[in-house]
């Protein structure tokens, strides 16, 4: 208000409006999750534990007292541990070369690092059979280098499979996370210990690995979760010797559909993933911190040594093996038979309602990615707002309901998508929410699944605007709407459309959730490809490795994509 030549302002009152509008429309996602992933996994509890409308825990017994389930949980936990190990091991030296040099080829090479994480087990697994499979590239080349009569590398339907696959899909999680803190990290307290004499393993253990700690634990936490949670690796590429807690869900429910054992093992998995991905979010939030953002040119260096440049040459060639070798032999494979794939895909030989040209599950997929984009960046937009703006407050209420909601949000990541799509199937079957035959639960289904990602895109850009900025503008009238638009947008706007991105290529790549809610008549990419697996003759085989290859080549885009709109290293993925 004004008083004579004197303008008084209201900095409390508008400083509390600012921050209640925000923190309100925490609803929005809120509902989201309790119609599409609380409603289903809730149903799924109420008809298997009490079908009768009477409480039976009988399932848990038979699970404690089953040396096989026992077993299975082993199983799960170990290779989850020895998986995550593996992956560290393989990532901590890339995320270092990554986050502390520049090189020709960078962008590109991490860009090609996240095709894995997006794609399709079913992609995958036709991948790794490209290379190193009986007819593979490499065991082709092997046998005819060294008179072979048999393929010397016998890998499929082995726990090295599983755990290769795993280091396969996960590395890029190390190496964006730990590498974008890695290269944020202040360089003066190093300097100055250098300075007073302190060697650089020394620094390191005393000084760079305190810093780093909580970003590789929270790379750690995740790659496990992702490991601990595994499907299509272990069931396709593992062969049937081989079960995690989500294959065994996954049996109970579709083959022998004994709904009170796999509710039982559900809970125990979502129970389990929901304490990990609490931690996960408190160590993120140790690790996010306000940041001096500064181009990139100015917190990398290129290598000017030899023992630099022969660092980076062999983290580079071992990236090629490791992530890239399987793509190219995948795309060997799809050019192998000539044009005959490619042209069949334009024709559906079996003249059926159920079966479509594999051209119009491109069209699908494309689709159903383009709304999966829109509702989960709107939705991952507000949650990874609010929790932003309620993190940085300096009420102690809203702080807590920062650090609770976000592993609230997480949590479809750790789920099963098995578990998700049965509950789809029994609970989105009668009014208001009668979608079970409608082709809008795919967008809904991949939306729930790209959501944590969108968050975690945005979180780190959202926390590391400083506040005062904000506080600023409310204090000279700006609305909370205008606040954003001004301020946060255009600092955000390029995390934005990483987020996007992403969320089209997680969506593009989505396969086990839509292989039990997918129409058969609106079938996706990934489900006609397993179709396509699962069907004997050199035809089929060669149609699956021509889509494969076209999927692969669709999240290549979208990630190289992603590199060019990134703001230096900010995000977690």
């Amino acid at each position: 208000m004004t008083t004579g030549n004197t303008i008084v302002t209201q900095p409390d009152q508008r400083r509390k409006g600012f921050t209640l509008s925000p923190l309100a429309l925490v609803v929005i996602p809120l509902a989201f999750l309790s119609a599409f992933y609380f409603y289903p996994i809730f149903s799924i509890v109420r008809l298997s534990l009490a079908p009768a409308g009477t409480l039976d825990i009988s399932a848990f017994g038979k699970i404690v007292g089953s040396s096989y389930y026992l077993k299975t949980l082993w199983f799960t936990l170990w290779q989850a541990v020895v998986s995550t190990g593996l992956t560290l091991a393989a990532g901590l030296p890339a995320a270092y070369v990554f986050g502390h040099y520049n090189f020709r080829g960078k962008g590109l090479l991490r860009a090609l690092s996240t095709v894995p994480f997006v794609l399709p087990t079913v992609v995958v697994a036709a991948a790794f059979t490209s290379l190193i499979g009986p007819n593979g590239v490499l065991n082709t080349l092997l046998m005819g280098v060294m008179g072979l009569e048999k393929p010397p590398i016998q890998l499929l339907g082995t726990i090295w499979m599983i755990l290769l696959a795993h280091v396969f899909f996960n590395f890029t999680v190390v190496l964006r996370i730990v590498g974008s803190f890695w290269a944020n990290l202040d360089q003066s307290l190093e300097n100055a210990a250098a300075v007073l004499g302190a060697g650089r393993l020394r620094r390191f253990v005393e000084i760079t690995l305190p810093l780093l700690s909580p970003a590789i634990l929270a790379a750690g936490l995740l790659v496990f979760i992702f490991d601990f949670t595994s499907f299509g690796v272990v069931l396709i590429l593992g062969g049937s010797q081989f079960a995690t807690l989500e294959v065994e869900i996954y049996r109970q429910t579709v083959n022998v559909f004994n709904l009170p054992v796999a509710a039982a093992l559900s809970l125990i998995q979502v129970l389990f993933t929901l304490l990990l991905t609490i931690v996960y979010t408190r160590l993120q939030t140790r690790a996010a911190r306000p940041l001096n953002l500064r181009p990139t040119q100015q917190t990398l260096k290129r290598a000017t040594t030899t023992p630099a440049r022969l660092l980076i040459g062999a983290t580079v060639t071992f990236m090629l093996l490791l992530l890239i070798a399987p793509l190219i032999a995948l795309v060997v494979k799809a050019l192998g038979d000539g044009v005959q794939p490619l042209s069949e895909l334009f024709i559906n030989r079996r003249g059926s309602y159920f079966y479509v040209p594999p051209v119009v599950a491109i069209q699908n997929s494309l689709l159903i990615a383009t709304a999966t984009v829109l509702a989960s960046l709107f939705l991952g937009t507000i949650a990874a707002s609010v929790l932003a703006y309620a993190g940085q407050s300096s009420s102690t209420m809203r702080i807590r309901w920062s650090a609770f909601l976000d592993p609230i949000f997480m949590l479809p990541l750790g789920t099963s998508a098995v578990t998700l799509g049965f509950g789809y199937i029994i609970s989105l079957d009668h009014p208001p929410l009668d979608l079970r035959a409608s082709p809008i639960l795919l967008p809904i289904a991949h939306t729930l699944v790209a959501f944590p990602f969108v968050v975690r895109s945005l979180l780190p850009v959202l926390r590391g605007i400083r506040p005062d900025l904000r506080q600023s503008a409310a204090v000279l009238g700006a609305s909370p709407w205008r606040v954003w638009r001004e301020i946060d947008l255009p600092i955000v706007a390029r995390a934005m459309l990483v987020a996007a991105t992403f969320a089209f290529a997680i969506s593009m790549g989505e396969f086990s959730a839509t292989a039990l809610v997918a129409r058969p008549e609106f079938p996706t990419m990934s489900v006609v490809i397993y179709r396509f697996l699962g069907l004997p003759g050199a035809l089929n085989y060669g149609q699956a490795m021509v889509m494969s290859a076209i999927l692969m080549l669709v999240c290549s885009a979208g990630i190289i994509l992603i590199e060019r709109a990134r703001f230096g290293d900010v995000g977690e993925f």
